[in-house]
């Protein structure tokens, strides 16, 4: 038997959560988002960058300041990366 490395982007808690979200809506605003996760912006908005720089998740804001608006949508790569993610960590759950 052999283990799949994981995919480091996504083996980190709220970033894995906020692809879980994404894959089953259509989008989702940064405030849902960090509800859902009970995050705090500074980190959401961290980790949003991190999967917006990997292709991952697309980002659209609009507005500046307090009316700001930021709604994240799931890629193609993004929905293929946390497949396989799943994948490769059911993996490690087979029967020797």
């Amino acid at each position: 038997m052999e283990f799949k490395d994981l995919n480091p982007l996504l083996h980190n808690e709220l970033r894995l959560k906020v692809m879980v979200a994404l894959d089953s809506l259509d989008d989702a605003d940064f405030v849902y988002l960090k509800e859902l996760t009970k995050s705090t912006a500074g980190n959401l908005s961290v980790q949003i960058t991190k999967l917006e720089e990997a292709g991952y998740i697309k980002v659209s804001r609009s507005g500046e300041g307090r009316a700001s608006h930021t709604v994240c949508r799931i890629t193609r790569a993004g929905t293929d990366a946390l497949l396989d993610y799943q994948r490769a960590l059911m993996g490690y759950f087979t029967k020797l």
